[in-house]
């Protein structure tokens, strides 16, 4: 399918690949993983020949076709979406059309959207329109640069399960674990400046990278003891004439031996947040609020009605539901971001609430550096405090001193982050914190928030950041909620619980009507067999009607040509006889065709009944 070959690339001073190689066949399943800035996105761009490498050879199978999913910015047009993921592609039987529109709601679009234009969408779901029309066109190479940034928890699943029947190959670039270990079957690694390929899931990828550490450490700690015993044979023995011989050997042996290195060792950051003020015990609550959207030419979308919800001090709890469900929606009018349409919304004593949203970047100053705005808070804060907290959401060095107006959309969800830890309210709410974050990053902001002693309510896609903070799992569901206590794993297990009980239900329940109409004793089942008898006996009627009525009319067409012939018209009595014989026929035609008629509109009744 691909094959790279000894490549090297290199910006000024920084090297991201020397002599790296990788082979991708067809039918495999990748990922790429390797530190920020450490060249995954140019790797795909050298792939797609936006990026030229500066050594060795990229070369693809003949007629090998590749579709690129970017990380942001795709490209936007006033053509519908629908029309968008169809791309101009010729659709005789309706048959493309009705796998694109498959494709866009498993990705959480709505029949009313498709005919939206794609410009009037947001940047997020500009991207699942992007991502619907790669699918539909099944290249042979898919390239995906964290296709799972813009998706919900529910269309994530749904490209999962989709990714493990595509019939391509697929090669990704994703920090979310769960999504790795389902959609690839190896993680190609970059380090070092190569690509090493590592076969199994992501938790077997960490195990196989400990054990190398663990035997080349142990491997250069082998060759410094013998360095070290060589060096110290050299220094006693050198200036004895009898040794001479010897030593001189020994200073060889030591040249030619080949050095151990051990690759520099990836600092993992303990940073400890600032912790907020105590509250109450019940932070926040809605009593009785409704809340509904008007839908232009569409009747109005209710999403709550005389709902009632509450927070409690210390809860890590996490919204899940299908693509507009509310979740978004309930966390921004816990937020106050929206208010309700009616009802009560009360805040408990002392409490303050911070809310984060990828989307919600606009309180930024423009004219203020990353690092001016991370210190601007009341806490006076140490710089190198805020400096290694920057650093760990992916601004390292000097990028502290970009402007907010120069960064991008990520850089700013980044920096909103970085302001609500270094200064957090007691009650905190998240929708998806995750996106736009590396592996190293999440597990960061999952350190900081195990220890964060306030209240956090959150939405994301990210199962293991999920599993690794909430204490409980909100199901929402037609405007209603449902608790369950534990993490998003055990909440899986209990709804197939629930779904397995509700089918047991179900199935007990069928066969108790069953018993029943069994019980109601053999006159309802003879009942029954002669209303079947008697249907079939007039449909059998309605058969000969319809064969006599077709019989009777090709005899009247036959009598009327006879009685026009000229042999027949000049005998009186003849065409008399004939002309009787004519009135009984169509008088038996049009007896035959009102039973008939009347027959089937019995039949019409019963099947409606």
């Amino acid at each position: 399918m691909i094959t790279l070959r000894n490549i090297c690339k290199s910006f000024t001073s920084q090297v991201l690949f020397d002599n790296a190689s990788l082979q991708l066949n067809e039918g495999d399943r990748f990922v790429l993983v390797g530190p920020n800035g450490a060249g995954k996105s140019t790797l795909f761009k050298m792939m797609l020949g936006q990026e030229e490498c500066d050594e060795g050879e990229i070369s693809f199978r003949k007629g090998a076709v590749t579709g690129y999913l970017p990380q942001e910015n795709p490209p936007v047009s006033g053509e519908s979406v629908i029309n968008t993921v169809l791309d101009g592609a010729e659709d005789y039987d309706g048959r493309l059309s009705a796998e694109g529109k498959s494709i866009l709601m498993g990705l959480g679009f709505r029949v009313r959207d498709f005919d939206r234009p794609v410009k009037t969408l947001s940047g997020g779901w500009a991207m699942r329109v992007a991502l619907a029309r790669l699918l539909l066109k099944k290249p042979d190479l898919l390239l995906l640069d964290e296709p799972t940034n813009h998706l919900d928890l529910e269309s994530l699943k749904w490209l999962e399960d989709y990714l493990q029947n595509f019939p391509g190959a697929v090669f990704s670039i994703s920090h979310d674990r769960d999504f790795i270990n389902k959609t690839s079957r190896a993680i190609v690694a970059l380090q070092e400046h190569k690509l090493k390929i590592y076969y199994g899931d992501y938790e077997h990828y960490l195990q196989q990278k400990a054990d190398e550490k663990a035997r080349l450490l142990s491997a250069w700690k082998q060759q410094q003891d013998e360095i070290a015993h060589m060096e110290d044979f050299i220094a006693r023995n050198r200036v004895r004439a009898t040794t001479a011989s010897r030593v001189q050997s020994m200073i060889k042996r030591l040249e030619k031996i080949e050095r151990i290195e051990l690759p520099p060792e990836t600092k993992t950051v303990k940073i400890h947040f600032p912790q907020p003020l105590r509250t109450a015990t019940k932070v926040l609550e809605l009593k009785g609020v409704s809340k509904i959207y008007p839908v232009e030419g569409q009747e109005p979308v209710k999403v709550y009605e005389n709902f009632d919800f509450s927070l409690e001090r210390g809860q890590k709890m996490v919204f899940v539901g299908h693509n507009g469900a509310g979740k978004s929606t309930l966390l921004k009018m816990l937020a106050g971001v929206i208010p309700p349409d009616s009802g009560e919304y009360k805040l408990g004593l002392n409490v303050k609430v911070g809310y984060f949203s990828q989307h919600h970047t606009g309180i930024l100053d423009p004219r203020k550096t990353v690092l001016q705005e991370a210190m601007d808070n009341d806490r006076m804060l140490p710089e190198l405090l805020v400096r290694t907290v920057l650093g760990t959401f992916l601004f390292p060095g000097d990028d502290v001193y970009k402007y907010t107006e120069v960064l991008s959309g990520g850089e700013k969800s980044r920096l909103m982050l970085v302001k609500l830890l270094l200064d957090p309210p007691n009650v905190l709410l998240m929708d998806e914190p995750t996106t736009h974050l590396d592996m190293a990053s999440v597990d960061a902001l999952i350190s900081a928030l195990k220890e964060f002693e306030g209240t956090l309510c959150f939405i994301s896609h990210d199962v293991y950041f999920i599993n690794a903070l909430a204490d409980s799992v909100v199901h929402i569901e037609q405007g209603k909620t449902t608790v369950y206590p534990g993490n998003y794993d055990y909440f899986l297990y209990r709804r197939r619980q629930l779904d397995k009980e509700e089918a047991e239900t179900e199935k007990i329940n069928t066969s108790d009507v069953q018993r029943k109409k069994t019980a109601s004793g053999l006159a309802g089942w003879e009942e029954k067999k002669q209303r079947e008898a008697e249907s079939r006996k007039k449909a059998r009627r309605r058969e000969t009607l319809k064969k006599e009525i077709a019989y009777s009319k090709k005899t009247v067409e036959s009598i009327a040509e006879k009685i026009a012939s000229p042999e027949i018209y000049s005998d009186y009595v003849k065409v008399r006889e004939l002309g009787d014989k004519l009135a009984a026929l169509e008088k038996k035609i049009s007896e035959f065709t009102d039973e008939l008629e009347t027959l089937e509109l019995e039949a019409m009744e019963e099947q409606e009944n």
